[in-house]
């Protein structure tokens, strides 16, 4: 199978995943932790959509790729997400998205405050996470993951 519709089928399975942890375990659970784990987790299913939409490009020779990922990112936003009908809104939430990965990876103190996790940077400019928030991102990954796929699909 090609690489592109295994990417695509991989974050369903995520999306899928994510979905269920915050709708029916979090509201169990209630650990904000887990607002993190799957915040992570929507991130690498945006990450294997943009993948998806970058090879299935390649493939077709509409575009070409390149060993540096922010390069293949900007590839993305110029000549693909035009393509797959990717909002200029949605590109600016998927760069929200990494960005609070980022922060959260590089954050050297996380802690929970009533219902939201707040991520200090090294310079203790906090960052709040909140569920609300996670909720928009999986919306968001949700609309990305059904453009690549009709897109992909549609062709195979």
């Amino acid at each position: 199978m090609e690489r592109f519709l295994e990417n695509v089928i991989e974050a369903e399975k995520i999306i899928r995943t994510s979905d269920h942890i915050i709708y029916i375990t979090f509201p169990l659970v209630k650990d904000k932790r887990l607002l993190l784990k799957v915040l992570q987790e929507i991130k690498n299913a945006v990450t294997l959509c943009i993948s998806a939409v970058l090879q299935y490009d390649y493939v077709f020779k509409r575009i070409n790729l390149y060993k540096d990922p922010k390069s293949n990112f900007k590839t993305f936003i110029d000549k693909c997400a035009p393509r797959y009908n990717i909002t200029k809104e949605e590109i600016d939430s998927i760069n929200e998205l990494f960005d609070f990965i980022e922060k959260h990876k590089e954050s050297p103190f996380e802690f929970v405050k009533d219902d939201k996790v707040i991520i200090l940077s090294s310079s203790l400019k906090p960052k709040t996470l909140t569920l609300e928030k996670v909720k928009e991102f999986l919306i968001l990954s949700k609309e990305i993951l059904k453009k690549t796929r009709d897109s992909v699909k549609r062709n195979f």
